[in-house]
């Protein structure tokens, strides 16, 4: 017990003994409390050097101990800019940014024969490349806000040598990324939209022509059912409805609907048949020529092979056609139908009038 321990607890001793002389003097205590007095006061010094007896040389009561905040241990940072993270995509890659923060493990600023630095920005590399590798690179904003949840908070490295995280988190795409993947994006809603409105017009011509057009009488029904209101008119329509089913089977309009068809099918070109016959008896594997369109011609206006009028206007075309310098095809007109030309003796005729008066 130390001396300065030993005057503070006679101190006390005292002061309390007179306190209670003042106390049982005011009061009138009877005398025999006087020893008990006494015998109390004793009891203290006694009590408190078989207390201090038991403890340890050194030790300090718990409730003298004064307070000492702990050391704080140095933070340190580096920044990471740009870093290549892989996404869920090949050949597209986050650009990661942060600063990461660190602290030795074992509460010491110092480690000697380590980069703690490095340590630190490998670990959080690590759990940020956890992240990225599994999502899309169209959402880069998205995974950066939960990159900052992930990597706010102080964690081990794999060496168990220091603490790290980071924060100021930025995740982006270098720009020629990002135009590719909005590029494809464009192109993939417009092909789901092409391929939705293609499906829409398959659906719509498969039940107009396998259902509401398949014969007269089913467009006669359909048409009725829209409308309900107007038998009359449906009826007056029946010979247009009958054509527009015949045209959608390419099929010709039944007989007992051709008299109501307000459209009947046109004549014949008899010019562009006789043209396809002369071509085809001809040269079948050729384009008709000049002289077959003149035999077209001829069978047209009915200048058949026996017409003694068609050898001499074969003639006199063909003479036309030589002062027009295109002797070739007259040339052409008179072998093909037999109409030999007489050449004149003299050079400067003049071309035959191809209107003579009487």
């Amino acid at each position: 017990m130390s001396s300065s321990r030993t005057i503070m607890t006679v101190f006390i001793t005292v002061i309390a003994g007179l306190v209670l002389a003042i106390i049982a003097l005011s009061a009138g205590w009877p005398q025999w409390t006087w020893p008990l007095i006494g015998v109390l006061l004793l009891l203290v010094p006694v009590v408190e050097v078989k207390t201090a007896a038991r403890r340890r040389p050194g030790e300090v009561p718990p409730q003298l101990v004064p307070y000492l905040p702990a050391t704080p241990v140095e933070s340190r940072e580096l920044r990471l800019i740009d870093v290549a993270l892989p996404s869920e995509a090949d050949d597209y890659d986050f650009l990661f940014s942060a600063t990461v923060r660190w602290c030795p493990a074992d509460g010491q600023a110092d480690t000697p024969l380590v980069n703690p630095g490095g340590l630190a920005a490998e670990a959080v590399l690590e759990r940020a490349r956890r992240i990225t590798e599994k999502r899309s690179p169209g959402r880069s904003s998205l995974v950066q806000h939960e990159l900052n949840g992930e990597l706010s908070t102080l964690e081990l490295d794999v060496s168990e040598r220091v603490l790290a995280m980071a924060e100021a988190t930025t995740l982006a795409l270098a720009p020629r990324d990002q135009e590719r993947l909005d590029k494809l994006a464009a192109v993939r809603k417009d092909e789901q939209l092409w391929e939705h409105e293609r499906r829409w017009e398959q659906s719509k011509r498969a039940y107009l022509g396998e259902d509401v057009l398949k014969d007269a009488g089913s467009t006669v029904v359909w048409w009725l059912a829209r409308n309900d209101d107007h038998v009359e008119r449906t009826v007056n329509d029946l010979g247009l409805l009958a054509q527009l089913s015949s045209a959608a089977n390419n099929e010709d309009v039944p007989e007992q609907f051709r008299h109501l068809v307000p459209f009947p099918a046109p004549e014949p070109d008899l010019f562009q048949e006789n043209l396809d016959v002369a071509a085809e008896a001809d040269s079948p594997e050729q384009e008709p020529s000049a002289a077959d369109h003149f035999d077209a011609f001829l069978l047209s206006a009915g200048m058949t092979g026996d017409d003694p009028r068609r050898p001499l206007f074969v003639r006199q075309v063909a003479e036309h056609a030589k002062w027009h310098e295109m002797a070739d095809i007259g040339e052409e007109l008179l072998e093909r139908f037999d109409a030999p030309y007489v050449q004149e003796s003299d050079d400067t005729a003049v071309p035959p009038d191809p209107d003579p008066s009487p």
